[in-house]
């Protein structure tokens, strides 16, 4: 079993960085895929940026694409999501989620993710 468990989120002001942290338990996470989403109220959640199990490939959405950086360290089985120049639009609780189906790839689909962390609110004021 695949625990997630994120951190790093809160408040911060329009122009401003944060570093989201994914802690992942067992040995699994070394070899997958591993993505974050995120989800305001009354919206699907959406795709924000994706790494393969080696961090050489990288995936992101167009809105964060040049602001947000995802990376990994195995040997702390942990994802990274650094964000810079936050606008009020990213404001939303951010997931991490892990692939088991994907090494040298990864997906932007939210149903191919098996593993989801609790999530971690990330607001941004104007």
């Amino acid at each position: 079993q695949v625990q997630l468990v994120e951190s790093g989120g809160g408040l911060v002001q329009a122009g401003g960085s944060l570093r989201l942290s994914c802690a992942a338990s067992g040995r699994t996470f070394v070899s997958y895929a591993m993505g974050w989403f995120r989800q305001v109220p009354g919206k699907e959640r959406e795709f924000v940026a994706a790494v393969n199990w080696s961090g050489g490939n990288t995936y992101y959405a167009d809105s964060v694409k040049g602001r947000f950086t995802i990376s990994r360290d195995s040997a702390k089985n942990t994802v990274y999501l650094q964000m810079n120049s936050l606008k009020p639009e990213d404001t939303a609780v951010y997931y991490c989620a892990l692939d088991r189906a994907r090494r040298n790839s990864a997906t932007m689909y939210r149903y191919d993710y098996d593993y989801w962390g609790q999530g971690t609110q990330v607001t941004v004021s104007s």
